[in-house]
């Protein structure tokens, strides 16, 4: 069950869209964009609101691979292990993440919920290799020595919050 305050979130961003079942997919990245993953109540409540089964509502859900039902960290890492970055290292670079931030492959997000590490299969940037992303933020030409910089000014600015 929704709170209130959650409810008021999801009805101004269903405003936005006019409560169009055909916008759902963008209604759907807006929620994701709040709570950096799809909450089951909040999928059910998108159903009845727009008039649509829950079925529906999961099968996009579940169908396009930017969705996700689990709950992400605050920085989302992405790592990139298509061919180019692959062959350039791209592996050494995402055990460096896994290292320091304490995650695994079965357990992607720090007991904090502030990170959470995920390879992708292409960014399409092959000339920039080995890269990532975080928050959809392109960091070209990675290294394992790069990673501790980066992740060294994340925590930095965690820290001053």
């Amino acid at each position: 069950m929704l709170e209130q305050k959650e409810k008021e979130k999801i009805d101004h961003i269903l405003k936005k869209y006019d409560y169009e079942k055909s916008k759902v997919i963008s209604i759907m990245q807006e929620v994701q964009k709040e709570y950096h993953y799809l909450p089951q109540e909040i999928l059910c409540y998108l159903a009845k609101e727009l008039g649509i089964s829950e079925a529906k509502i999961y099968g996009v859900a579940t169908f396009y691979e930017n969705f996700s039902l689990e709950k992400k960290g605050k920085y989302l890492i992405k790592v990139c292990d298509g061919t180019a970055c692959h062959v350039r290292k791209s592996v050494p670079i995402l055990e460096e993440f896994r290292k320091i931030l304490n995650v695994t492959p079965e357990k992607p997000t720090t007991e904090d919920g502030m990170f959470t590490v995920e390879t992708v299969s292409c960014f399409g940037a092959c000339g920039l290799a080995p890269v990532c992303t975080i928050n959809d933020e392109v960091h070209p030409a990675m290294t394992p020595e790069k990673v501790r910089t980066l992740l060294a000014e994340l925590k930095e600015g965690i820290d001053e919050n």
